[in-house]
């Protein structure tokens, strides 16, 4: 009885404060959501690709009480190398250091049937090119300090490979690959590396209509509900690391 009260006096989660966290499509849905979660209190910067909902959303945090946190932001385009050297000569002039990546941005695609090869290289280069590249740009700065936490959003996608979605499922299906191999890679440096993988979430890449409907039916998850195992992943001490996890709505069949 002893032990067990032992175990419940420790403190099994750390806070997740004054961390800086760069976090990539984080202007709307799951990345929104995380940056308002998380910029309480840490110094976060997001990154999206249209201003007027980079402004949306800075302007939305600023309207919530929050704590020593802060939210900043950056335009840019994942596809673009220029712009993936300029968030993080951002990052190093801002901050000097980077502690958390949160590997978020992706675009949604349906089959290799639909489109041509410019549209499949952007999906690529933005879904899959991207996560690599903030990657081996977050762990050039992370491994000075033997430490750090490297979360990829990917899909259950790349496990049900649904049907006219073969585009989409490439890329989430690198990404889980790449997550499970570069964690290998980076544990003798002290990174940790965490896959989520989220069934339906009522976020831009789904059709609106319907999804209210959706998450009351239990059928649908919310931006939120991802934004809280992502704070749970980060907040885990340094014995545990979170490898993978997988959330579906209650009633999504998969």
């Amino acid at each position: 009885m002893e032990t067990v009260k032992a175990i419940y006096q420790e403190r099994l989660l750390e806070p997740v404060k004054g961390k800086r966290i760069l976090i990539t499509g984080g202007t709307t849905g799951i990345g929104r959501s995380t940056a308002h979660l998380l910029g309480r209190e840490n110094d976060v910067l997001i990154v999206g690709r249209h201003q007027p909902e980079l402004d949306d959303s800075l302007r939305d945090f600023d309207k919530m009480p929050h704590g020593q946190g802060n939210l900043n932001g950056i335009r840019a385009d994942l596809a673009d190398p220029n712009d993936l050297l300029r968030i993080f000569a951002f990052v190093d002039e801002t901050w000097g250091q980077l502690d958390i990546l949160i590997n978020n941005a992706g675009l949604a695609f349906n089959s290799v049937l639909d489109g041509a090869y410019d549209d499949w290289h952007y999906i690529l280069k933005t879904n899959l090119l991207g996560y690599l590249a903030c990657s081996r740009y977050a762990i050039d700065r992370m491994r000075s300090y033997g430490k750090g936490h490297i979360v990829n959003i990917g899909s259950m996608s790349a496990d049900v490979r649904e049907k006219d979605s073969s585009v989409y499922v490439a890329t989430k299906s690198g990404i889980q690959g790449f997550s499970e191999s570069l964690r290998k890679e980076v544990n003798e440096l002290g990174i940790k590396v965490t896959l989520i993988e989220p069934g339906a979430v009522g976020t831009d890449m789904q059709p609106k209509e319907g999804q209210e409907e959706k998450q009351e039916n239990l059928e649908m998850l919310k931006a939120e509900d991802i934004a809280m195992a992502i704070y749970y992943c980060l907040s885990t001490p340094l014995r545990c690391d979170v490898v993978e996890m997988q959330i579906r709505p209650h009633r999504q069949v998969i």
